[in-house]
């Protein structure tokens, strides 16, 4: 399989039963799982800890927290790879990249930041619309890049509300 570490680092990586290769090297290390989220790795007499703050297995994706860094994991598999050589790159397709406003109305309540991790159909804002007080979900899982608009504005119908990365 192939990792791609930040969107820029591309890693060739094999696993089975007794050893991990990587880049056709074996990679040694002692892996001891904390709980469901956290782990214990020791690699070249270095201590690191590792945290699971996001999976998504749909769209093979992984972000991990190692120390205080934060690493963005993209997996493909050989069927993947078989798919990209056969023309078919689901990871090109069109993603939701904003969030535009389905009415005109009054923003009332902003529950996301920028950067914040989202999963679809979490609550993003609220919006009041002819008096009634409409919460707005996240069309998709992903990465608030900006927010568009304040508590307090009006916007109007297809106002982009909010961009994703």
């Amino acid at each position: 399989m192939k990792v791609k570490v930040n969107g820029k680092f591309d890693f060739d990586l094999e696993v089975n039963n007794t050893e991990i290769l990587m880049d056709q090297k074996a990679v040694i290390f002692d892996y001891r799982s904390l709980d469901s989220r956290h782990s214990s790795v020791i690699y070249n007499n270095r201590s690191f800890n590792v945290e699971l703050i996001e999976e998504n297995r749909s769209e093979k994706t992984v972000i991990l927290k190692v120390n205080r860094n934060i690493y963005h994991l993209a997996i493909e598999d050989q069927y993947d790879q078989l798919l990209k050589q056969l023309g078919l790159d689901y990871s090109k397709i069109k993603k939701v990249a904003d969030v535009k406003a389905p009415m005109p109305g009054l923003v009332l309540k902003i529950l996301v930041a920028q950067e914040q991790c989202v999963v679809k159909g979490d609550n993003l804002l609220v919006l009041e619309a002819m008096k009634m007080e409409n919460m707005i979900k996240s069309p998709t899982d992903g990465i608030i890049k900006r927010i568009l608009i304040n508590i307090g504005d009006k916007t109007e119908k297809n106002a982009v509300l909010i961009e994703f990365d």
